[in-house]
């Protein structure tokens, strides 16, 4: 097999899109890297054995022009036109990362080169591969909740004072806003699920916490690994902002799409969590996601109640550290859609709360929670048509587990999930746990 030949404009915070896309002998490997920064140059060096690299894109389509056969933009927004006109013109097919432009006009002129030089251009909508997302995808196509209706997401995002507000990310300028930066991710999630785009949209935000941090430093000559630090919290700890910050650390808005599907998408960059929470109501049903990676669940419900009940159906989602999709397993009456799912036992309702004897907001909590791990110290039995007991396996809820602390009624540990990628982990209670 021979090996495609990636040229790689930008080695910054997507440096790792590039090292990702670097397998030697297995249809693609990463020649030439451009960065202006040295500092970016070494460390490509010395991630991607052999890689050359020159300063700028210019002695990349001039020096090393033969090299290459397809190029990765991993540069700032409000360089994507110019970079990707050039490449296109080129006549190498083109992937660039998320947004496609900061305007529409720059937007227009790169589509405007793709089609008339015919060369190949793909956009970094990289969450459509995302297996938490295709799962949804699938079970929407196969009709598990109806047609499409509302769609809510919720993007918490504790590392957005690291990630957004030291860099040119800060600056208006460079990004029009986070609601495009960083949203633009989940609004094509939001088009691709409710099966239609935006016709009109009305979006608040505010500078509500970083406007207020006093630090400040041009970091132009370092990367993100230079102050990155998963242990500065709270958020107005954080030192060394950049000079010029004038973008939101919290947004909303609200969409109207295709067909009068309702959409709101919220984004908060003070988070102590990171993850994406997404809901999608339609006619027969809804379904909501329980974390965003490796051992993530979406849960489906499809039968009406008066109260809070267990999930109908439980898909488990697999997949790794890395994003790699895996077979889905759906916990049901039956199979998922999907021809790789396997067929589980239905998990047993939540007996409902009659409204003259309320139960303690704590018990209830930990009997859901035993629901799913089958917890020791629960009153519940298995019966033929609920979840394994402790003697038997449960369904694998995460891919890493941790106890729960703080949880009076039961010091037995429950399924808990990941709420980031190296931040921390969080229980489904709420409780603080530690990583292992």
């Amino acid at each position: 097999m021979t090996d495609l030949r990636l040229g790689v404009v930008g080695f910054g915070l997507r440096a790792n899109l590039a090292t990702t896309a670097h397998r030697p002998g297995e249809g693609s490997r990463v020649t030439v890297v451009a960065d202006p920064l040295a500092a970016a140059r070494e460390r490509a060096a010395e991630l991607v054995p052999g890689v050359r690299t020159v300063p700028d894109l210019d002695a990349l389509l001039t020096d090393a022009r033969d090299d290459v056969d397809a190029v990765l933009l991993l540069t700032p927004d409000h360089l994507h036109r110019d970079h990707a006109t050039a490449t296109l013109e080129a006549g190498l097919p083109t992937f660039l990362e998320k947004p496609i432009a900061t305007t529409v006009a720059d937007a227009d002129a790169i589509l405007e080169t793709a089609r008339r030089t015919r060369t190949r251009l793909y956009v970094g909508h990289n969450m459509r591969h995302m297996p938490v997302v295709t799962a949804m995808r699938e079970a929407i196509r196969a009709g598990a909740i109806g047609d499409v209706k509302a769609v809510w997401v919720r993007h918490f995002v504790s590392a957005g004072g690291d990630f957004y507000f030291h860099d040119w990310h800060a600056d208006r300028r460079n990004t029009t806003g986070l609601l495009l930066q960083k949203g633009a991710h989940d609004i094509d999630v939001i088009h691709w699920l409710a099966g239609g785009f935006t016709r009109s949209a009305a979006a608040v935000g505010s500078l509500s916490v970083y406007g207020d941090v006093d630090s400040r430093r041009d970091n132009s000559d370092r990367r993100l690994r230079d102050w990155y630090d998963v242990g500065t919290w709270p958020p107005t700890a954080q030192r060394d902002l950049a000079p010029v910050l004038d973008v939101e650390d919290i947004s909303m808005a609200n969409l109207v799409l295709d067909g009068g599907v309702l959409a709101s998408y919220q984004q908060c960059h003070f988070t102590p969590d990171y993850w994406r929470s997404y809901t999608v109501i339609g006619t027969a049903g809804r379904l909501e996601n329980v974390g965003d990676g490796p051992g993530a669940q979406v849960r489906i419900w499809d039968r009406r109640t008066d109260t809070y009940a267990d999930p109908d159906r439980v898909i488990e989602v697999g997949g790794d550290d890395e994003g790699t999709a895996a077979p889905t397993r759906c916990w049901s009456p039956s199979s998922c859609a999907s021809p790789a799912t396997a067929a589980r036992p239905r998990p047993r309702r939540s007996r409902r709360v009659r409204r003259s004897r309320p139960v303690s907001p704590r018990r209830n909590r930990c009997a859901r929670a035993a629901a799913w791990s089958r917890c020791p110290s629960s009153t519940r039995t298995s019966r033929p048509g609920s979840p394994p007991t402790s003697s038997s396996p449960s369904p694998p809820v995460a891919s890493r587990r941790s106890p729960v602390a703080g949880v009076r009624d039961c010091p037995h540990r429950h399924p808990t999930y990941a709420l980031g990628r190296n931040i921390g982990w969080r229980s489904t209670l709420g409780a603080e746990v530690l990583s292992e």
